[in-house]
């Protein structure tokens, strides 16, 4: 099994996973040409594309993709994704053979109403849900359904690899650390967020245990975001991080 993150976009990662007999598939591809790029490099045939949600960066080239390999488009079951071959909502199991992968689909209400993640193999693909130290912002879901989601996401083994749909983990860090300096691995995580982008590598994936050591979202009944946050409601207070978190800005380097 290998697996790939793609930069595409401004700052996307479609991903690419493939089996031993050189069959992939990819995940959410924004754009035709990364995918194009890195099938030529390793020789490998695209059978599959998994695509999270409906928003244009995640599916832009999925048909072209799809009509150029004959790969296999599994979507939500939502209108605004056209050209999907199969409808997958909560609870389906997405069975390949080609590549030989399969995945439980898991409803992840927030970012929008219809998201889904994939999981198996160890991997959690979770589009614009949850990202590394942080979670996408809630364009259609109620802050009580994306909390629930991300507690779905949570509850997975410790060493699921956390594959989502963006580099924003520097930012992320800076804001986190802003609610919970005290935390010693979210201290480490940033150093190594620090480094890896200046080498320009992808700071993900993540693991599960990584962002419930670190991750302020998954983090909102600790002491020292209780303490950071107002209010006795959990909801209340998730609610709170997430418009902070909208209107938070790096500080210039």
């Amino acid at each position: 099994m290998n697996l790939l993150a793609l930069p595409a976009l401004a700052d996307n990662y479609i991903w690419l996973l493939a089996d031993a007999a050189g069959s992939a598939l990819v995940v959410d591809p924004g754009e035709t040409s990364p995918v194009e790029s890195a099938l030529a490099a390793s020789g490998l045939r695209l059978g599959a594309i998994l695509l999270t949600h409906h928003h244009p960066d995640h599916i832009g080239g999925a048909a072209e993709l799809a009509t150029r390999h004959g790969a296999t488009i599994h979507a939500p079951r939502d209108e605004r994704i056209r050209h999907a071959h199969v409808r997958v909502g909560d609870g389906d199991r997405v069975e390949l053979a080609d590549p030989a992968f399969g995945f439980d689909v898991i409803a992840i209400p927030g970012h929008t109403l219809s998201h889904v993640a994939y999981h198996g193999h160890g991997l959690l693909f979770c589009g614009d849900t949850l990202f590394s130290v942080g979670c996408g912002r809630l364009f259609e879901g109620t802050p009580a359904q994306m909390l629930h989601s991300l507690e779905r996401l949570a509850a997975l083994p410790d060493a699921t690899r956390v594959c989502c749909g963006h580099e924003y983990t520097r930012a992320n860090c800076a804001f986190a650390l802003g609610l919970d300096p005290s935390n010693a691995a979210l201290a480490a995580r940033a150093a190594e967020v620090q480094a890896r982008r200046a080498d320009n590598l992808p700071t993900v994936p993540s693991t599960l245990a990584d962002e419930r050591a670190c991750n302020p979202f998954l983090r909102i009944d600790t002491p020292a975001l209780q303490q950071a946050l107002a209010g006795n409601d959990r909801v209340e207070r998730f609610a709170e991080l997430r418009r902070r978190k909208d209107d938070f800005r790096m500080p210039s380097p």
